[in-house]
């Protein structure tokens, strides 16, 4: 028998069977460094054969922007990408690998969920796999890319992972969408129930991207601040710009390459990856928040990201405290307030605040003051600081037998009460300072907490 000549033979197959997904894998990664391991995986199975190539998953190493990464990629055109639990444990070697040599994971994510005729057996898989995952965050970073439709079990594999791509197009629900619009009363396509738009209540770490040459852009950037956290750079201009208007976009423009995570979800809070003066750093930017459970959620996430990989964690708070709603009274806003003061206490690196604006009640004490753990706190000179907000602040610090106007009163207790003063002649505010010199602030404050 030519056993050279087989070989050949089942390469072909296995090409043929995975050309749509190599394509793929070829655009994401560098010229020729992809390198496939396992490929000639899989198991028999009385219900389906024994031929399910390579399990309906790739697998391997490549490089993208000469960077080394590991793969793991659905093929869709095997059984609709459906896992199995021979698929699972595939996976499972491949993140044993990324975490012995230190190297990130991105998945290619395709799937119609699992292949049914493994029954318990395939329920067990996914287990080991969702677990495997979720014990390799902090670890090395897990970048999930959807391409096209990813339901079931690969939608919770998703969910684990430090940044979520969707391509164009692509949808993310654990049920078929189909069958979530039909119940609906509703005739939806894909998109429109699991697209990037929809998912504005799932507050994933998600990004928006057109094709794989700019998800490998974005992924690189994303890994670049990890990997590199410190570049040389100088301290940088005054911004007299910041004077006239120090709004949440003035803001996210300081941050250089700055990188939005999950702008589809709370646009009141902003969570963004970039850097300040060469050091990366990891931003929430408030933008006249009030809080509810799920902007807390989201921060707390974003807290957790820092905490993780290292980075410095810097909040500009134009916060106004917690919602005033029935709502928010009955949700779990509160629950997700005390989870992010235990991921905020687990931080071990540089943590510094800037109020920016209005930081009000819970505003302030939980994402400013230094009794939760600020290394330095700092304010505008335009920044407002109190426990209410000016006009109800008015009512009960100058409230009188007699009718007063409270536009003016309001006033007063902007300029006696809420001014920042009052916190830094108690100590709570390190410096106050010119809109326009915030950035050199910023940058020699994390200087001293990161050299």
């Amino acid at each position: 028998m030519d056993k050279i000549g087989l070989l050949r033979a089942r390469k072909e197959e296995l090409r043929a069977a995975g050309a749509d997904v190599r394509a793929q894998i070829r655009a994401l990664t560098d010229e020729d460094s992809f390198v496939e391991l396992a490929a000639f995986s899989f198991s028999e199975n009385a219900f389906y054969g024994d031929g399910a190539h390579g399990e309906g998953v790739v697998t391997g190493f490549a490089t993208i922007g000469g960077y080394p990464y590991y793969l793991v990629a659905q093929n869709f055109a095997v059984y609709a990408g459906g896992l199995s639990k021979a698929g699972c444990e595939k996976i499972v070697k491949t993140l044993d690998a990324a975490e012995k040599n230190g190297t990130p994971v991105v998945y290619l994510l395709r799937s119609h969920g699992v292949r049914v005729g493994e029954g318990v057996n395939v329920l067990e898989g996914i287990a080991g796999l969702l677990c495997r995952a979720s014990r390799l965050k902090g670890t090395v970073m897990q970048f999930a890319i959807l391409d096209g439709e990813v339901y079931g079990s690969a939608a919770a594999l998703a969910s684990l992972c430090d940044v979520v791509l969707f391509t164009e197009g692509s949808a993310m629900c654990v049920h078929s969408p189909f069958v979530l619009s039909a119940k609906a009363g509703k005739n939806l396509k894909p998109v429109e129930v699991g697209g990037y738009r929809a998912l504005t209540d799932a507050l994933l770490p998600a990004l928006s991207v057109r094709d794989m040459r700019e998800a490998a852009s974005k992924i690189l950037a994303i890994s670049d601040l990890v990997r590199i956290p410190m570049i040389d750079a100088e301290l940088n201009d005054p911004l007299p710009a910041l004077d006239r208007k120090a709004d949440a976009a003035a803001l996210v423009s300081l941050l250089e390459g700055g990188i939005e995570l999950g702008a589809n979800g709370c646009p009141e809070v902003k969570t963004v990856l970039g850097r300040l003066g060469g050091i990366a750093v990891a931003a929430v930017v408030f933008d006249g928040a009030r809080l509810n459970a799920a902007n807390v959620r989201k921060i707390r996430a974003f807290a957790q990201f820092a905490g993780c990989y290292g980075l410095p964690f810097v909040t500009f708070v134009d916060c106004l405290g917690v919602e005033p709603s029935l709502g928010t009274a009955n949700s779990a806003a509160l629950a997700e307030i005390s989870e992010y003061l235990s991921v905020l206490d687990a931080i071990d690196g540089a943590k510094v605040a800037v109020v920016t604006g209005r930081a009000v009640g819970l505003g302030y004490s939980l994402f400013a003051a230094k009794s939760v753990g600020f290394d330095y706190t700092f304010a505008l000179a335009t920044a407002e600081i109190a426990l209410f907000e000016s006009a109800a602040g008015a009512d009960i610090q100058y409230a009188s037998g007699k009718e007063a106007d409270r536009e003016a009163l309001a006033a007063r207790y902007r300029e006696e009460v809420a001014d920042p003063f009052n916190a830094a002649k108690n100590g709570y505010l390190d410096d106050i300072i010119e809109p326009r010199f915030l950035k050199q602030y910023l940058v020699a404050s994390i200087q001293t907490l990161v050299r």
